[in-house]
């Protein structure tokens, strides 16, 4: 099983960058699909990004496509989500997820095995 840790978030202006990280315990995690996931005011929780546990597949959603860039770092049992061009709409709270012991990417929450408790970020206009 798999212990997650989110760090951060915070407060930045619109087009601003961030990079959140994910810390992650537990001898599986290099055999664990990873995604970042974020859920704004009044609205469920929305897949953002998604890496393989080899690194060699990734995925984004259309709203964060060449604006994120989802990363992981086995040996530091780390991943990452480098957030540049900001905007408003990205303000929610962000999640990283874990899916043990799968080959393939985690797209949909129902799929995720582990969570972290959420970091926020919010983009001011």
């Amino acid at each position: 099983q798999v212990q997650l840790v989110e760090s951060g978030g915070g407060l930045v202006q619109a087009g601003g960058s961030l990079r959140l990280s994910c810390a992650a315990s537990g001898r599986t995690f290099s055999s664990s699909a990873m995604g970042w996931f974020r859920q704004a005011p009044g609205k469920e929780r929305d897949f953002v990004a998604t890496i393989s546990w080899s690194g060699s597949a990734y995925d984004y959603a259309d709203s964060v496509k060449g604006r994120f860039t989802i990363s992981r770092d086995n040996a530091k049992n780390t991943v990452y989500l480098q957030m540049n061009s900001l905007k408003p709409e990205d303000t929610a709270v962000y999640y990283c997820g874990a899916k043990n012991n799968y080959l393939g990417l985690v797209r949909l929450q129902h799929n995720v095995d582990y969570w972290g408790q959420g970091t926020q970020v919010t983009v001011s206009s």
